[in-house]
């Protein structure tokens, strides 16, 4: 498979997406979004990055992110992803499905995230809006709920004004009205 090429340092957000491994339902479980809620906010930490929107859906995630300049976000998702499925993992919060199991190196281990990811720059503020509002109707998409405030596991109750959700976003000017 080709390797797609990631442009860092260009000053602009990022639409990240990645899929659980073979696509499996892997993030259908409360216990396992919130794991990773929680390495979403301390990578966030960590690197400075502004997040804007988000979206954990069954087998994949989004998340429009806004790294500093300095930071080349391949190797932070790559970290995101060692962190949670760890996390997951040795925590033995799911059964992985049999074909979870790999070899590599010589030695089984589980996985739990597909290789890589994809990205796409968000050149404009107009294009960042739209990836969030992507992020936002992605689960009534796919019929898993009627409204995008019924799904709990996105940023769109946050821009609804509520302030009871997982994890806060930062201010996006072109949003402020």
């Amino acid at each position: 498979m080709p390797r797609l090429r990631h442009f860092d340092h260009l000053n602009t957000a990022r639409f990240v997406t990645f899929c659980c491994y073979r696509r499996h339902r892997l993030l259908e479980c409360a216990s396992v979004c919130e794991i990773i809620i929680h390495w979403l906010g301390r990578i966030r930490e960590q690197y400075e990055i502004k997040l804007y929107g988000y979206v954990l859906m069954p087998e994949h995630v989004h998340f429009v992110l806004h790294p500093p300049d300095s930071v080349k976000l391949g190797p932070v998702i790559g970290q995101f992803k060692s962190k949670t499925a760890s996390a997951i993992i040795s925590g033995h919060l799911l059964n992985l499905p049999p074909d979870c199991m790999i070899r590599k190196d010589g030695r089984e281990r589980w996985a739990f995230w597909q290789p890589r990811c994809y990205d796409h720059n968000c050149r404009t503020p107009e294009t960042v809006i739209e990836k969030i509002r992507y992020c936002h109707l992605n689960p009534v998409k796919r019929g898993l709920v009627k409204e995008p405030g019924e799904w709990r596991w996105s940023s769109y109750n946050w821009y609804a004004g509520r302030r009871d959700v997982p994890i806060a976003m930062d201010e996006f000017e072109s949003l402020v009205r």
